[in-house]
């Protein structure tokens, strides 16, 4: 298990989504990414939660509509990294799996793509 601060682990996040790839992220709008802590007990434990409408199922957004979700649960990702360096990879894949969950892809797709 690793341990780091919610502001270091926070600041990593950010660092890791702007090193994603431009035609990865291209099209990702009205998203909140969010970094929480999964309850304990709470099963099955995740990694990470796309919370929405997934872009290829959706109409237009109209006025006032909240934005989708991708939780980060730090808890867990700590957990199960041995050093920082398995941490970031861990976020990484992560936040890859909850933006294809974003454009639509199963976790089908995803395992084929080696993002699951």
């Amino acid at each position: 298990m690793v341990e780091i601060s919610d502001a270091d682990f926070e600041r990593m996040v950010g660092e890791v989504f702007d090193a994603l790839p431009d035609d990865m992220v291209r099209g990702v709008e009205n998203v909140a990414i969010l970094i929480e802590n999964q309850p304990v007990g709470e099963r099955p434990r995740l990694f990470g939660l796309y919370s929405g409408r997934p872009l290829k199922t959706r109409g237009v957004y109209g006025f006032g509509e909240l934005p989708d979700r991708i939780t980060l649960f730090q808890n867990n990702m700590q957990e199960h990294s041995a050093d920082l360096d398995s941490l970031r990879t861990r976020v990484r894949i992560t936040l890859v799996h909850e933006i294809g969950h974003y454009f639509g892809l199963d976790d089908a797709k995803l395992g084929e793509l080696g993002w699951a």
